[in-house]
């Protein structure tokens, strides 16, 4: 993957110019779950509305209230997940509503999307722009990163090879077939940790061991929003392996990319 063009001094790539579609697709999905909550919360209020005033007078009132409240926070909590989204940094109160909602929420969106006519992989990949723009934007906010972790997935290392890596991927013989030998070479420039995983049980493990303030995470779309989720608040840069043989086997990653952002955020820690 090549930069298209400079901003800021840092290169753009083609999957960053894409943030302002994925905002607006996040955000009109975001909102049209809101309704569909919403709908179905009145819904399941108005079917029962009148077997309530029969159990007692007040209570269709008492219920309305009780309706009407939860409907008011779910409303609010999703102006501001649409105001996060489409601004593409955090805002009061947001940053703990922004993890926990989306935690849960990425199914839903999922689901939404797919009645709509969205492939799953375009809700994924809307996700994680806007997810890395917010990132970034926190980042840059008067909170740098000082422990940067790498997480690679175990794909990339040539088929072929021997060498087990997943332990300690200093054990690589940097040969070059694939390209662990690069992200050593980042690793030990920028002076940041890199760490190879089998899968999401081992990559836990690695980030609960090694307590990283940012992870720079590679991996397919399934693999990427789990882990995003997973690790929430702890914030995660997603960049898509390349599979060029397909799922799980020899994949790729733009080198140049996972530099673009090291060197940002190394910058911003102030270590260039």
């Amino acid at each position: 993957m090549t930069p298209s063009k400079t901003k800021q001094g840092f290169p753009v790539y083609e999957e960053d110019s894409l943030r302002q579609p994925a905002r607006k697709t996040l955000a009109f999905l975001l909102g049209l779950t809101a309704f569909l909550l919403l709908l179905f919360l009145g819904i399941a209020y108005l079917v029962p509305y009148y077997g309530f005033g029969r159990i007692h007078s007040q209570l269709p009132w008492l219920m309305g209230i009780i309706t009407g409240t939860l409907g008011g926070i779910i409303l609010a909590a999703f102006v501001l997940l649409i105001l996060v989204t489409l601004l593409g940094h955090d805002v009061p109160l947001s940053l703990k509503l922004r993890g926990a909602v989306l935690r849960f929420l990425l199914p839903v969106l999922i689901v939404v999307g797919k009645l709509l006519g969205f492939r799953k992989e375009e809700v994924q990949h809307a996700f994680v722009a806007v997810n890395n723009e917010l990132v970034m934007a926190q980042c840059r906010n008067g909170h740098p990163p000082r422990n940067i972790l790498l997480l690679m997935p175990h794909c990339l290392q040539n088929s072929e090879c021997r060498v087990k890596i997943t332990y300690n991927v200093e054990n690589c013989k940097r040969c070059g077939k694939c390209p662990i030998k690069d992200l050593l070479e980042l690793s030990t420039k920028y002076h940041v940790d890199l760490a190879v995983a089998t899968g999401g049980t081992i990559a836990r493990r690695i980030v609960i061991e090694r307590r990283p303030d940012l992870i720079i995470a590679v991996a397919c779309e399934r693999d990427l929003t789990s882990g995003i989720q997973d690790t929430t608040p702890l914030p995660v840069y997603g960049i898509f392996n390349q599979r060029p043989f397909g799922p799980c086997f020899n994949t790729r990653v733009a080198i140049d990319r996972v530099e673009s952002i090291l060197k940002e955020v190394t910058a911003l820690r102030g270590d260039h």
